[in-house]
């Protein structure tokens, strides 16, 4: 049978954001209380009273590991280099019996020029290649039989080097993107490895970004 504390517990795990901002006690009870009533009184099929609400809030307990918390912060305080790429642009195709060969005709143009920037993420529909601007013209050339999706080129790539093991902690990632959600920076794409983490953002936004992802080292 459904409470107002299960109900309240339901909605904060369901908005993480709502949940650390209680967390912190940087919200108000009483007015957080009325913003959910409606949503509550749905859940429950009656009316419920603000000051109910606002009592299951104070009540709630944030579940804390504090064993992965830890794991966290050492994991931050441990970053490796945090590599800037600038000038990519970002193809995606449509799948087909072709575009592997397309795919190996890149790799050949490319494979001596170890500066170039360059991803291939194969979806279940689509494929998704990354590359320096430079070689636009080349996959332009190489792809022109395939379907072009979309196309965005001012892209830059910030890459992370996490320690071993960083994909055992439980919520490492959620605190990168909570943290660039905050300051209003929107990815455009995520590319990541064992232990290689890397973001793509427009350009415009890369200083803000690269300037976050430091901070996480404090």
């Amino acid at each position: 049978m459904k409470t107002i504390a299960s109900c309240v517990n339901e909605i904060l795990v369901a908005r993480p954001y709502l949940e650390e901002a209680l967390s912190r006690e940087i919200i108000n009870f009483s007015a957080l209380a009325k913003d959910l009533n409606h949503t509550v009184s749905e859940m429950l099929r009656k009316p419920v009273k603000n000051g109910a609400i606002t009592m299951a809030l104070r009540r709630y307990k944030t579940p804390v590991d504090f064993e992965n918390e830890v794991f966290i912060k050492n994991v931050f305080k441990n970053l490796g280099d945090i590599t800037v790429r600038s000038n990519l642009s970002d193809f995606t195709f449509q799948n087909s019996e072709t575009l592997i060969n397309s795919h190996s005709k890149v790799l050949k143009k490319i494979k001596k020029n170890h500066q170039i920037f360059y991803a291939f993420t194969r979806g279940i529909f689509e494929s998704n290649f990354i590359i320096s601007s430079s070689e636009k013209n080349n996959i332009e050339e190489v792809f022109k039989d395939e379907k072009l999706i979309a196309l965005k080129d001012s892209l830059s790539a910030i890459t992370l080097n996490l320690p071993e093991r960083s994909s055992k902690i439980v919520g490492l990632y959620y605190q990168i993107f909570k943290r660039l959600a905050w300051d209003n920076v929107t990815l455009y794409e995520i590319i990541s490895t064992t232990n290689e983490f890397t973001i793509l953002v427009e350009e415009h936004l890369v200083d803000k970004a690269f300037s976050i992802i430091k901070g996480l080292k404090h």
